[in-house]
């Protein structure tokens, strides 16, 4: 079975980009090691050696931690700390996920779908009329876009690019993997996922980053800085937006795929601020299952 890390990236010509190479040559040694895993083996597996090895010595955990010492200073010290640690343990159990090209898709082809979102995209799909499918960093943002792959969608997805250049390049490949096409952001990826609109497809966009010069809007009760790029293209090519999510369940194996009600079209900003409102809400029902390590509310470097 193929993992999509066998293709081999220039050598480094720098410190930093030797630091690159060896980060990514960690990695995959240990994305191959357990990959020759079970399937059940291999995601428990990967969430235990984020959760207690790889993501403190990261620093992910103490970013997670300071993320919600900043956002929740509601909750007690202890329950911080299992959140933060709870969510380490999804996001190695996300990652190896998505490097099960093969176990992975099977396994979300039996996933049911559910949500009003679902008619909605059905509905459109019939009429070839274009679909933004938005989410977040939460349980697993692959998870219902191979569950729509499975029942014959040709779902798009519009990546951002990774610093490290070694990672990102077989990444992209998992998640060319599911089933449809993927592009960058920016000029590189702009003509091809305006086709992929224009012919009346599906494209997947995850929102939840900080993005510098995006306006300040209310993401669980702070200002963060949000990309309105989804509201725009459904304006731009008279798109459905649609809120959906793979919520990870207390096995931690399976999922909940729900797709919400489509965002009514409005101003950009009106738009976004219904996705954050969606997305903090399901954080607020689980923590656990978000990415509290991303730097979502900085206003310092990128």
């Amino acid at each position: 079975m193929s993992d999509g890390t066998t293709s081999r990236p220039p050598a480094p010509r720098d410190l930093r980009g030797f630091g690159h190479y060896l980060t990514n040559a960690v990695i995959v040694l240990i994305i191959r090691a357990a990959l020759a895993l079970p399937y059940g083996m291999r995601v428990c597996g990967l969430g235990w050696l984020v959760e207690h090895v790889i993501g403190p010595m990261a620093g992910y955990r103490r970013r997670a931690l300071d993320n919600l010492a900043a956002i929740r200073p509601d909750l007690s010290p202890e329950r911080r700390r299992t959140i933060a640690d709870r969510c380490l343990n999804n996001l190695g159990r996300t990652l190896i996920e998505n490097y099960s090209a093969q176990d992975f898709p099977r396994r979300m082809a039996e996933t049911p779908l559910r949500g009003p979102g679902l008619q909605a995209l059905e509905e459109a799909a019939a009429k070839d009329q274009p679909v933004i499918l938005v989410t977040g960093h939460y349980g697993n943002y692959e998870a219902a876009r191979a569950a729509l792959v499975a029942r014959g969608y040709r779902i798009g997805g519009l990546y951002r690019d990774m610093k490290n250049p070694y990672f990102n390049a077989h990444y992209v490949r998992t998640m060319e993997a599911f089933g449809g096409p993927v592009f960058p952001q920016g000029r590189r990826g702009t003509a091809g996922f305006v086709r992929h609109l224009r012919d009346g497809g599906q494209l997947v966009l995850l929102f939840d980053q900080h993005v510098f010069g995006a306006p300040p809007l209310d993401f669980l009760g702070t200002p963060a800085q949000t990309a309105l790029s989804a509201a725009e293209l459904a304006l731009r090519y008279d798109a459905l937006l649609v809120p959906f999510y793979g919520i990870r369940q207390p096995d931690g194996l399976t999922f909940d795929a729900v797709l919400e009600a489509p965002v009514p079209h409005g101003s950009p900003m009106e738009m976004t601020q219904a996705l954050n409102d969606s997305l903090g809400a399901r954080v607020e029902a689980d923590p656990e299952q978000w990415f509290w390590v991303h730097r979502r509310w900085r206003a310092g470097e990128g």
